[in-house]
């Protein structure tokens, strides 16, 4: 595999997204929400509620794992919600930005080719059928990656600078978010790449592709009403093998797109 074909076919298409209004401002909005919007919202709690009205520790102490009880009940009042929600709550959630984001290019990348109608041209050049994959997959699956560990250190200030004032020191990150984001985010981002990759062989707009791939937020959703009904933890070990389920997963669905992504699978398409 020539290196070089496959990182200028990435940076292709990376600036091919770039220019992409509805990319744009979803990245935008999401980072907005989810690593600012949010975090502020719950640190405030304890100085916009009067002491009466916060929520206590029995009052949340169905949603704590077991796991967790003895360590969270060290805590006060005032410090419970935003360590139980934001420290362990929220991780499952942040997985969001790496799948919606990896949706949204691969998209572009895939399927915007026939609607800008340079999938042809793209089939004649030199490379082959394995680096125009691999060039399309980078440009979806590393920005998304890249993309969700700049929110994560967003996060992570806005968190502890905000939450100071009642958590008096810096307690965030926590082993549970570093395993998160260095090894199931790029599981996800890849997740998202390849899924989108088969959805792309059977629509033929960017809007259809993106709307049929953000099917895949049920995965997020379903891990996090799991840890918030006690069904699973997400521990650092629990995630490790979330990690490998998805990379499993992301290898079966990459083996089905390389065969769709062939060039004769693409003639017959134009």
């Amino acid at each position: 595999m020539n290196r070089q074909i496959v990182r200028a076919l990435a940076e292709k298409d990376i600036a091919e997204v770039a220019q992409n209004r509805i990319a744009i401002s979803g990245a935008i909005i999401l980072s907005v929400i989810f690593a600012v919007v949010f975090p502020l919202l719950i640190t405030q709690i304890p100085v916009l509620l009067p002491e009466s009205d916060q929520p206590a520790f029995d009052d949340l102490q169905e949603l704590i794992p077991p796991q967790l009880i003895d360590e969270l009940a060290e805590l006060s009042p005032e410090q419970l919600p935003i360590v139980l929600i934001l420290g362990y709550l929220m991780a499952p959630l942040f997985l969001v930005l790496p799948l919606m984001l990896a949706c949204i290019i691969a998209a572009e990348a895939f399927v915007g080719e026939k609607e800008r109608k340079t999938l042809e041209p793209l089939i004649y050049t030199p490379a082959t059928d394995l680096e125009l994959f691999a060039g399309k997959v980078l440009a979806s699956a590393v920005p998304a990656t890249l993309y969700t560990w700049a929110n994560f250190a967003i996060y992570a200030v806005v968190v502890n600078v905000a939450g100071w004032p009642v958590m008096g020191r810096i307690w965030f990150p926590t082993d549970t978010w570093w395993v998160l984001m260095l090894w199931v985010v790029p599981a996800v981002a890849t997740l998202g790449v390849s899924a989108t990759v088969l959805i792309s062989a059977r629509v033929n707009t960017f809007m259809e592709a993106y709307q049929a791939s953000g099917a895949l937020v049920l995965i997020i959703l379903a891990l996090l009403m799991g840890q918030i009904f006690g069904l699973i933890f997400l521990s650092p070990a629990v995630l490790v093998v979330v990690g490998f389920l998805f990379f499993a997963l992301d290898a079966v669905l990459i083996w089905f797109g390389v065969r769709i992504f062939a060039r004769s699978e693409l003639i017959a398409r134009i």
